[in-house]
């Protein structure tokens, strides 16, 4: 009974105006970004490298290069602070989690890319 009550709040708390995008994939993540009283849109660009849980506890991590350091960002899917999720590109992944991509840099950090048909 509880849990069945559980999953239809839950239902109603999901996100359904983002992409479908997955492990391996290149994002561009739109934040809204409170300062003070004002409010702007940041981009975050990189590898999805991990989505873990689901439903409303569901989260995603995206690792960019800047300036040649790693910074990874993991963000709850269903966040209001997400304002939208563009997908780059697909790439081509064997594993559910790219940890592995950590130590890669340079052209060994490549993934082959997934043509998809528009």
């Amino acid at each position: 009974m509880q849990n069945k009550l559980m999953t239809i709040v839950e239902g109603s708390q999901i996100r359904k105006d983002l992409p479908a995008f997955r492990q391996g994939d290149n994002v561009k993540v739109h934040v809204r970004i409170k300062e003070g009283n004002k409010e702007r849109i940041q981009i975050f660009e990189g590898l999805v490298i991990a989505r873990k849980n689901s439903g409303t506890r569901e989260t995603f991590t995206v690792r960019k290069m800047s300036y040649g350091f790693g910074v990874e960002r993991t963000f709850p899917v269903n966040s209001p602070t997400i304002s939208s999720i563009e997908v780059v590109r697909s790439n081509k992944v064997r594993r559910a989690k790219l940890y592995f991509m950590r130590e890669r840099k340079g052209k060994s950090a490549r993934l082959k890319e997934i043509r998809r048909k528009k």
